[in-house]
């Protein structure tokens, strides 16, 4: 049974062979993929597989009910310009764009709004640094006076 378990259909770059048995699986560094060292069942050659799970796009709608794919590096690039020349390290912003992604894509909807994506950014920001926080939200909440921000800031002091 161990033997059969082992076994895979996995087509054999070399010769085409159908079935080839794996010899050692690992996760990757990053823990998002698994590595596989296989043989082939007839010429006895070795390949590499990698197995990864297969994502749905999530799919951000706009406040103009337009829709784009999501896009972590857009969200980091305005985390990291929320946070720049604050005392928020690279691996901060990071640790936020993934935990948003991470959130999102558990979140089992095939659809989010950009609302909430920022409403996210901000719960988050508001914990590390409130310059930035106060920053993303005068962009985010688009503030058309000071008396936005001071409201803001009101807010933030509670």
């Amino acid at each position: 049974m161990s033997e059969r378990k082992n076994k895979n259909i996995m087509k054999c770059p070399m010769c085409s062979y159908p079935e080839s048995k794996v010899i050692d699986s690992r996760p990757s560094a990053d823990h998002s993929s698994i590595r596989r060292r296989r043989e082939c069942e007839k010429c006895q050659k070795r390949f590499t597989t990698y197995e990864i799970v297969e994502t749905v796009p999530l799919v951000v709608v706009k406040r103009d009910k337009s829709r784009e794919t999501f896009d972590r590096s857009k969200l980091l690039r305005s985390i990291i310009s929320a946070c720049d020349k604050r005392h928020v390290s690279r691996e901060q912003m990071e640790s936020i764009a993934d935990e948003i992604q991470f959130t999102l894509q558990n979140s089992l909807q095939n659809e989010v709004n950009s609302t909430y994506i920022g409403e996210l950014v901000l719960e988050k920001l508001r914990g590390i640094d409130e310059v930035a926080y106060i920053r993303f939200a005068s962009v985010y909440r688009s503030f058309k006076d000071i008396s936005q921000f001071l409201e803001e800031i009101t807010n933030l002091n509670k």
